[in-house]
């Protein structure tokens, strides 16, 4: 399996480090790790291997993550991310580009799909539906490290995860409200009974705000996102995108933008609130 190491720039202008793994330019899955997580990691080589074997895998760290620049909004501005490395993978030539995130990955793949458009399928893997949930450990020591400096600092000196303080403002639409405009492109949910951060809620109210094509995977002793996915199960994952044709809800980046700005009230309003948290996240 080769990697080739990719440099793209969110709209923004953060550097964001992404790997890309060649394959049939039918398909290409733009591969979204999780909070704290990075593409070089075995977990994420695995997973990206396994897929491969259906198209391309476009690896990417959100910002703030592994070698990527600047801070991580946790599902905010990381939707630029996303977007760069989507139309990279057009660029590359491939035909049909899919989204495939794990936990907060899957949130952002979410929030592009209903926001941007672009695309023409999206799996979430282990996604939250809601922001600010504390109702597990896991999740009271994920906000600890988001909302305090000392948490910040921790995240930092031990997972490498460098994070925007200060909070959103204003706080950004949340999955369940937004995935409902990612209809007619196919949307699946996949979600473990064992989910120790997440309970199986979260997927049941994504699911309920999808509009159709939509499809809920609820697999039995399965934990936590991609440290628990199983090869079976991703290969399920390649399987499914193979199945579905093409979406026609792919759109030229000024009318992809233009979707993300009905959460702002116009493209312009949404250019200058970027620039807003940008200059925010670099100063916290």
């Amino acid at each position: 399996m080769t990697v080739r190491p990719q440099v793209l720039f969110a709209a923004d202008g953060v550097r964001i480090d992404a790997g890309h793994f060649a394959g049939d330019r039918e398909w290409c899955v733009v591969l979204a790790h999780g909070f704290t997580g990075a593409w070089r990691r075995p977990v994420m080589r695995r997973i990206a291997g396994v897929l491969n074997r259906s198209g391309g895998v476009l690896a990417i760290d959100f910002r703030g993550h592994g070698r990527s620049r600047g801070r991580s909004t946790v599902g905010d501005l990381e939707v630029l991310d996303l977007e760069a490395a989507v139309v990279h993978a057009r660029d590359l030539g491939y035909r049909r580009v899919a989204l495939v995130g794990f936990s907060m990955g899957g949130s952002i793949a979410i929030r592009h799909a209903g926001l941007l458009g672009g695309v023409d399928a999206v799996v979430a893997v282990s996604a939250p539906a809601r922001w600010y949930y504390r109702g597990t450990t896991p999740m009271r020591q994920v906000h600890w490290a988001i909302e305090q400096r000392s948490g910040r600092l921790a995240a930092r000196l031990v997972k490498r995860t460098r994070i925007a303080g200060g909070g959103w403002d204003p706080v950004p639409a949340a999955p369940h409200e937004v995935i409902g405009a990612i209809a007619p492109t196919p949307v699946l949910i996949v979600h473990g009974d064992a989910d120790h951060f997440f309970p199986l809620e979260h997927a049941e109210q994504l699911y309920a705000a999808a509009g159709e094509p939509r499809e809920l995977w609820v697999e039995r002793g399965f934990g936590h996102a991609e440290a628990a996915a199983t090869p079976d199960l991703i290969r399920r994952i390649g399987d499914w995108l193979m199945r579905h044709p093409p979406s026609d809800r792919r759109g030229s980046g000024s009318a992809r933008y233009g979707a993300m700005s009905d959460e702002y009230g116009s493209v312009g309003a949404m250019t200058e609130e970027i620039g807003k948290r940008t200059q925010c996240s670099q100063e916290t």
